[in-house]
């Protein structure tokens, strides 16, 4: 059977799947349009500054002169318009003559005008004036951030005692996404194939992908997603390590934020503190799509050998619980796990939905920093096997097709296989027990031949 393979969207392919209405009612705020802006790619931020001051839509036979006529340049030419399009920020508008240009919509010309230009009013409600008594530094809201994140990974790990620490919305948000799935052996759910591949993900697109999931959920429930979009795009220009105030938040932003706070993309002391300190998982939000190295912060802790021993320096049970997921564990010390990679641990790895390049990426991300000073990183000798031990299961080859047998005579059957032959769609043959296949699109050509040998 395939198994599920887990992809995680950008920013730009989340919102291009987003209904019209929706992205029209979310360029009204002008974070929005700036986040939107400075995630487009090169060619396509260069059209939208050409026809932003222009008063009247540019025909699009003009539009049509800014890519070289060689197919290279109208391949790239097109994907930039489309993208602009498919995100509702340019749009096509009839012109006299029965002719049509190109424009920016009006909203996000509006609001990104004023995004280059100056002016507006604040997006956000700084802190109160005066020092907070209860203050807080970088390093606590890095350790608070990564607390509240690696609480959620225990529980989908099932770590003992993790259960406790995550509230019913998060394992709602992972039974939605299907990272988690209920079992008769356990009261709990237990991690899915999709899981353990959300396991492997750096940080950063492991946050990105949770809150797609959970704006899936909010969606699906009927709720509105503009609050909740306006508050990431709000939070991803943040500065960190300085509060803001939850003044001027409207109800739907405000339990929003709440949720935030479980996730450990916000940091409030307590819900009816007047104010909040973003933390490293909100500011990095937007470009978790992208797949950026590991933003967690900590060092790499992961020592591999040539021999396929693997040396863990540490003593989270997170990283221990993820580390088995491709490696069997041999001894366990205070600060210290060796394990060693086999054939087999890799095959549990891979039917759990996990390849190898995925493995290899992890064990690269978490390089110890004296491993990082191999060239190449990781061992030739481990990375080659690894992918072969992945190929073992790709040795063969599924097609349909259908079985020819009950044949008169020798000849019979020796007529039909060399004209399955010769028209290349015979897929097996045996002469001694007279059988052979023939694929099922070549099926119906070879039928009409025996017919025709049979009556003639």
């Amino acid at each position: 059977t395939m198994e599920a393979k887990l992809t995680c969207r950008d920013l730009l392919t989340y919102l291009q799947e987003l209904p019209a209405a929706v992205l029209s009612n979310l360029y009204q705020h002008s974070a929005a349009c700036l986040a939107v802006f400075r995630e487009l790619p090169e060619l396509s931020r260069q059209y939208i500054m050409r026809v932003l001051f222009l008063e009247h839509p540019l025909p699009l036979n003009m539009v049509s002169t800014w890519a070289k006529p060689n197919p290279e340049s109208q391949s790239a030419h097109q994907k930039a318009l489309s993208i602009l399009q498919n995100l509702r920020v340019s749009e096509v508008l009839p012109l006299a003559g029965g002719q049509q240009g190109m424009s920016t919509s009006p909203v996000f010309k509006t609001n990104l005008k004023v995004l280059i230009c100056g002016g507006g009013t604040s997006w956000v409600v700084p802190g109160h004036v005066g020092e907070d008594k209860h203050t807080r530094d970088m390093e606590f809201l890095d350790t608070y951030a990564d607390k509240q994140w690696e609480a959620i990974l225990n529980f989908l790990v099932g770590v003992k005692h993790s259960a406790s620490e995550v509230s019913q919305e998060i394992v709602q948000v992972l039974q939605h996404a299907g990272l988690v799935c209920s079992s008769d052996q356990s009261l709990h759910p237990v991690i899915s194939n999709l899981g353990f591949q959300f396991l492997l993900m750096d940080r950063s697109a492991q946050v990105w992908y949770f809150i797609l999931q959970y704006l899936a959920m909010i969606q699906a429930r009927g709720l509105d997603l503009i609050p909740c979009l306006h508050c990431i795009f709000q939070l991803s220009f943040m500065v960190l390590g300085k509060d803001y105030s939850t003044e001027g938040m409207t109800p739907p932003q405000f339990e929003f934020m709440q949720n935030l706070r479980q996730f450990g993309l916000v940091y409030q002391r307590k819900r009816s503190s007047k104010r909040y300190y973003p933390t490293k998982l909100a500011i990095n939000l937007v470009a978790g799509g992208r797949g950026n190295e590991d933003s967690s912060g900590k060092r790499g802790y992961i020592v591999l050998e040539t021999n396929y021993r693997v040396v863990a320096y540490t003593d989270s049970q997170l990283q221990i619980a993820t580390l088995a997921l491709f490696c069997q564990l041999q001894y366990r010390f205070p600060n210290m796990v060796v394990g060693i990679i086999t054939r087999e641990s890799i095959h549990q790895a891979l039917m759990n939905g996990l390849t190898a390049e995925q493995i290899l990426s992890f064990l690269r991300i978490h390089a110890h920093p004296q491993m990082k000073k191999n060239r190449p990183l990781i061992p030739p000798t481990v990375s080659d096997q690894i992918r072969l031990w992945e190929r073992e299961r790709d040795r063969l080859e599924f097609g349909e097709g259908v079985l020819y047998s009950d044949f008169y005579s020798a000849r019979d059957f020796e007529t039909v296989e060399t004209y399955a032959k010769d028209l290349g769609v015979l897929l097996w043959s045996n002469t001694a027990k007279r059988l052979m296949v023939v694929t099922s699109g070549g099926h119906d050509e070879v039928r009409r031949f025996w017919r025709r040998q049979k009556s003639s």
